[in-house]
This record gives structure tokens, C-alpha cells and sequence, in this order.
């Protein structure tokens, strides 16, 4: 059986070609690639068929399924898949040689967890190295993970995680939200449930920032949309109490403060989209204001946070 399965839902060209070759890198070669090609306009097919190898299993969607559904190729994916493990690779992103090697150390070390994760490297469009993502604990229950993410205390990707697939199989898969903002979170927490999550802190994937991707791009509301979903979902998670005393401590935590840290949410996804277009979608947020139920103060927060995220870029 293939150990891993390695999942490209293809759309863009421009680096296509150089995130393939990372793949078949590999210091280990028990994995299969999956490119799922989402009906691009652009050159996918000959780019892909400059690859002879055997590992390579190429499809094409009927129909373009895009970003704003872009979990339905993840789900895709996983129905695919004839790995033990999964990840899904961003078409524009790279893996460090030992990305597979370093997992496969992390799972002989946490045999019995489904959920595996790895920190980052976040390149520019040359390749270059312009920071890492924060370093996590080696192991971690869910509510410490939650925690953590919504404070904003790190950053991760849908390329960090490597997930078991029958367990991702039987909640359904990868958890649909628009342009799945919030989902690679979602899902990494349902499939962890209360087993845990492992973590690597040495940096086996890169994660390429550029004006191209969906954090800095796609529909400001439909991403407003979701962090209402992911606030609905948290909401339905943490009715229910872990049996852990020091998982509790946390759990009580995130039910007080829930509605602050989702708040802290919708003013990062506003100051995201204000880093390119500030007093247009300063206004876009006055006017939506009452649907997502966002404070005016929040507003300007937001957009001080955006020059911030500029300036930083």
C-alpha cells in the first residue's frame, strides 16, 4: 500500500512546474501525486506531461470548480487518494526533500494520532525565504490548538498537515466553508478531536506569498461569510466538555472568550483586504456592518492593522 498521498488541485501555471518537481524530490518514495487539474485555462496538461514517472495520476475536472468551492477539490482528492496519509499541496507551494521523511519520523513517534502538522517557510515569488511560521509544542490536545490559533499566536497552511485518511473519511472529509477560509483549521481540529495533534518544528514546507493567493485575494464577503460558519462551528464544538482536567482549563477559556477571539478574527480578515484597497473596502465594511455584526470601532482597528501588514509585506 502507498504511504502517502500527495494531492495537487491545479489551477495556476506560473510555478507549477517547480512544485512538482519538489514533490518527486522526495528523499522517500512511498507516495503516490495526485494533480487534479480544476479545468484551467492555462497550460496544466503540458506542464504536467513533462513528467514521466509512475507515481503521477492526473485528472481533469469537467467543469471549473473554483475558488470560492475550492474544498470540493480537497474532498475530490481524498475520494482519490489510496494512501494511509494525505496532504494537499497548494499549486504554487514547495516541499523541502525530507517533508515526507520528517512526517514519517513524526508518525513512528505518535503512531496513534491522526493529525500531523509541520512549521513553515513563507517565500516570495523568487523562492526566497522571508520569515517562518511560530514553533509549536512537539504534542498538543485540540483546545490548546484553537486556543493558540484564533489568539493568533501562529499561522499555518493546508500544505502543514498531514492527516490520516480514514478517520478524514469518516467526518465527511475536509470541512466546507467559502473559499475555504477557516477550513484547513476546522478540519485539522474535528480530525484531532481528542487525541491530540503532533507537531515538527523544522521547516519542511514553503509557502509561497504572493498577491495571487486567496489570503490576499478572493470575495471580502464570502471570507466574512465563513468566519460567521467557523464562529457557528466553534460555538457547536465546545458544548461538549473534555473529559482531560487540563484540557478543561483551556475549554472554559474558549467558551468565555469565543466571541472576543472571533471578533479578532473579522478584524484580520478585514485588514487583509483593506492591505490593497483601504478607504474602498474601509466603506465595503461601514455598509455590511450590521450583517456580519461588526463594530465600527473594529472598522479602524482593521484598517491600521492593514498598513501595518503593507508595511511588512
Amino acid at each position: 500500500m502507498v504511504e502517502f498521498s500527495i494531492c495537487i488541485p491545479a489551477y495556476k501555471s506560473r510555478y507549477l512546474q517547480s512544485c512538482i518537481e519538489s514533490i518527486l524530490q522526495q528523499t522517500i518514495d512511498n507516495f503516490e501525486l495526485i494533480i487534479l487539474n480544476d479545468c484551467s485555462p492555462e497550460p496544466v496538461d503540458l506542464i504536467v506531461q513533462q513528467f514521466e514517472d509512475n507515481r503521477i495520476h492526473y485528472y481533469r475536472n469537467d467543469k471549473n470548480v473554483g475558488a470560492i468551492n475550492l474544498v470540493d477539490n480537497w474532498n475530490k482528492c481524498l475520494s482519490l487518494a489510496k494512501g494511509k496519509y494525505l496532504m494537499i499541496m497548494g499549486d504554487d507551494d514547495e516541499l523541502e526533500p525530507d517533508y515526507l521523511q520528517e512526517f514519517s519520523k513524526l508518525i513512528q513517534q505518535y503512531p496513534t494520532l491522526n493529525v500531523y502538522h509541520c512549521r513553515s517557510k513563507i517565500i516570495n515569488d523568487e523562492g526566497e525565504t522571508m520569515m517562518l511560521t511560530p514553533a509549536h509544542p512537539s504534542f498538543e490536545n485540540v483546545y490548546d490548538s484553537i486556543w493558540h490559533r484564533l489568539a493568533q499566536y501562529r499561522s499555518n497552511y493546508i500544505s502543514d498537515f498531514v492527516y490520516r485518511v480514514e478517520p478524514l473519511r469518516k467526518q465527511d472529509g475536509f470541512y466546507k466553508l467559502p473559499l475555504a477560509w477557516g477550513s484547513d483549521d476546522i478540519t485539522a481540529f474535528m480530525v484531532t478531536g481528542q487525541l491530540g495533534i503532533a507537531h515538527t518544528n523544522k521547516a519542511v514546507f514553503r509557502y509561497r506569498s504572493n498577491a495571487l493567493s486567496i489570503t490576499s485575494t478572493g470575495n471580502n464577503l464570502h471570507k466574512m461569510e465563513a468566519n460567521i460558519d467557523y464562529a457557528n462551528w466553534l460555538r457547536a464544538f465546545l458544548s461538549e466538555k473534555p473529559a482531560n482536567e487540563e484540557a478543561l482549563v483551556i475549554h472554559r477559556y474558549l467558551v468565555k472568550k469565543q466571541d472576543y477571539l472571533m471578533s479578532k478574527r473579522k478584524i484580520f480578515t478585514m485588514a487583509l483586504s483593506m492591505r490593497y484597497s483601504l478607504f474602498g473596502n474601509f466603506w465595503l465594511w461601514l455598509k455590511h456592518r450590521r450583517v456580519f455584526d461588526i463594530q465600527i470601532k473594529d472598522i479602524f482597528i482593521a484598517a491600521v492593522k492593514s498598513i501595518n501588514l503593507r508595511e511588512t509585506k
